[in-house]
């Protein structure tokens, strides 16, 4: 039976729980926040194929923060 160390348990495990958060939110600040998790997540599960997960994940940050609020923004009917 393999072992799994604790990095190969705590992806999955961050995975699914940015995706949970991520239908969450009805305001602009919400929306920002579950945005930023999942890019922080997605991003350091793409760099951390790179080795470089911290580095992906501060990206992720970025990117997600950005895509929530311009999706709360197009909801709103201020972005067509």
């Amino acid at each position: 039976m393999p072992t799994y160390s604790r990095k190969h348990l705590i992806m999955p495990a961050l995975l699914v729980t940015t995706i949970a958060l991520g239908g969450c939110g009805t305001t602009t600040g919400t929306r920002t926040a579950s945005g930023a998790l999942m890019g922080a997540a997605t991003g350091a599960a793409i760099g951390s194929l790179t080795a470089e997960a911290g580095a992906g994940a501060l990206i992720g940050v970025g990117v997600g923060a950005l895509g929530g609020y311009l999706y709360d923004q197009h909801l709103k009917g201020h972005l067509d």
